[in-house]
């Protein structure tokens, strides 16, 4: 009983279960593309397909970092941040994570199979994007823009199955989401710059360098545009934009924070876990009252 208890929790570690905010900042891009596109057709999610998208968001979250970590597994035990990790502390055999890796998936496919057609299309071309994301820190220098646009499909595909199509704004919000991963996971990426100029995986972090600041100011600054484009061409109401102001608030505070010369190595995961919160705050205000 105890082994099986312990052998349930490497997997809850496996999956991350443990750190929901890395779970939650899929979920909530899923999220505002459910609600505006409902909202563009004047409606309020439907409870199942709210469902549908959340559950297909966790277990395509849970298959993915699977994945990732059987790719990184040899490079996870050489970083402080990872090396923990069940696979590559090699506290969960190989083959238990290849075991969740199939029901994760099977899930996650399981969900997919309530989406319409174009919906189901998108599910499929997203699959081999997250599958290879992990491997490209071996030889592409932004692996973390990959990594965006395999978040981007979490606004593609809850559009589609709302919409039945993809129009301009659905596709200024993926630029959107692209661009706000690409900032929040380059700083993701600054705590494991150190190991990762070791061991010689690449990283946006590295790829910036010095400038690394000016790069997510601008990702954050292109998510902040097309999110005030979105809020004009749906006519939302003045909450929307309360939202948005508080959001761009809290990403220039954050760049001043890691402008400052040598920032903490505790500020990262702050601040990631704080563009949580921000992505909450942006889907209070799409969520609120109605159009004008």
């Amino acid at each position: 009983m105890v082994q099986f208890s312990q052998l349930l929790w490497q997997i809850v570690l496996l999956l991350r279960w443990h750190k929901p905010e890395g779970r939650l900042i899929l979920v909530l891009p899923a999220l505002w593309a459910l609600v505006l596109a409902e909202r563009s057709l004047g409606q309020q999610p439907p409870l199942d397909l709210l469902l549908v998208i959340i559950g297909g968001s966790l277990t395509a979250s849970a298959a993915g970092c699977v994945v990732n970590d059987l790719w990184d597994r040899n490079i996870d035990s050489q970083v402080e941040r990872t090396k923990s990790r069940p696979l590559a502390a090699k506290t969960l055999p190989i083959g238990v994570g290849i075991g969740v890796l199939v029901v994760a998936t099977l899930c996650a496919y399981g969900f997919a199979q309530y989406l319409n057609p174009l919906s189901l299309t998108l599910c499929w071309l997203a699959v081999p994007v997250i599958a290879l994301y992990p491997a490209c820190k071996r030889f592409f220098a932004v692996p973390q823009l990959v990594l965006s646009v395999a978040w981007g499909f979490a606004v593609l595909i809850p559009w589609s199955a709302v919409t039945g199509r993809l129009d301009t704004t659905a596709w200024v919000l993926w630029l959107a989401v692209v661009s706000w991963t690409m900032g929040f996971d380059t700083i993701y990426a600054l705590s494991d710059r150190p190991d990762d100029l070791k061991i010689g995986v690449k990283s946006s972090a590295i790829f910036f360098g010095d400038k690394t600041p000016v790069a997510i100011a601008v990702f954050f600054g292109i998510t902040a545009l097309c999110l005030l484009y979105i809020g004009y061409a749906m006519h939302l109401d003045p909450i929307y934009y309360m939202a948005w102001s508080i959001a761009v608030l809290l990403w220039l505070w954050q760049c001043q924070k890691l402008a400052a010369p040598s920032p903490s190595p505790d500020l990262f995961p702050r601040l990631f876990r704080q563009n949580v919160f921000i992505g909450a705050v942006v889907l209070a205000g799409m969520e609120s009252l109605s159009f004008l």
